[in-house]
């Protein structure tokens, strides 16, 4: 898996990745969701129970959902649309609703700096170019 950018808002999350060869979108989506919403559910149990109640379901097959159940994905098929997508992630952060930083680069949980300034806070980033 490639991570080429990120940001993390205070209820989602936006990736541009690249899965390497012989993985299937639907496994690798899956697993990243199963994974982060088992780390998430721990954290919530240990340290913030009544925030975990937030998330609470009535369904069969869970008591919580930390994930929409049909997230969207979108193949970018080509530079243009990549960089389009890129722009959008580190300006997420900076839209009217959220107003979380002035700057993408300024904002920390996002790759902008990366792309911006030149600097990898993370080490998994990987240049879209490369």
């Amino acid at each position: 898996m490639k991570i080429y950018a990120f940001v993390i808002m205070p209820n989602h999350l936006h990736l541009l990745w690249k899965m390497e060869e012989l993985h299937k979108r639907g496994d690798v989506q899956r697993d990243f969701l199963k994974y982060t919403a088992q780390q998430i559910k721990y954290d919530l149990v240990k340290n913030h129970p009544l925030v975990l109640e937030r998330f609470r379901v009535d369904a069969k097959d869970r008591r919580y959902q930390l994930w929409e159940r049909n997230p969207l994905s979108i193949y970018c098929y080509s530079v243009a649309v990549t960089e389009q997508k890129l722009d959008y992630i580190h300006n997420n952060p900076l839209q009217e609703r959220w107003q979380l930083a002035s700057l993408p680069e300024a904002y920390l949980f996002s790759s902008a700096k990366f792309y911006i300034e030149n600097t990898d806070d993370f080490g998994f980033l990987t240049h879209y170019r490369e």
